[in-house]
């Protein structure tokens, strides 16, 4: 059996022969999760999620730096990211309009809208 190792390929820490990165470990951590508990739900050995926690405490500080841009960076949208989300929302929104002005359509009819 290889021995599990930590290893960054741009993307952060992460488990050898995962995509697993230390923050996806620390998650669970910082909810009090044992490492067996871990290893079962992500699919890993108690081995791996023990190398991991042993990566993050060996270097804390910057896990702890990286962890906390990643959790500012899913809270905050580019201003691009942002159009386009408010783009694709009205979009949506358009198509629901138009799904419920056809099912009012054929309810007057007296058809079911339901097929």
């Amino acid at each position: 059996m290889q021995p599990a190792a930590i290893i960054n390929r741009g993307r952060g820490p992460e488990i050898a022969g995962t995509r697993i990165t230390v923050y996806r470990v620390m998650d669970f951590l910082s909810m009090g999760w044992h490492r067996d508990l871990i290893a079962v739900t992500l699919r890993l050995s108690s081995r791996q999620v023990q190398a991991a926690i042993d990566y993050i405490e060996a270097n804390k500080a910057a896990v702890t730096a990286g962890y906390e841009r990643i959790l500012n960076r899913s809270t905050e949208n580019s201003p691009e990211i942002e159009a386009k989300r408010r783009k694709s929302r009205a979009k949506l929104k358009a198509f629901m309009n138009q799904v419920r002005r056809r099912k009012v359509k054929e309810t007057a009819r007296g058809r079911n809208p339901r097929g």
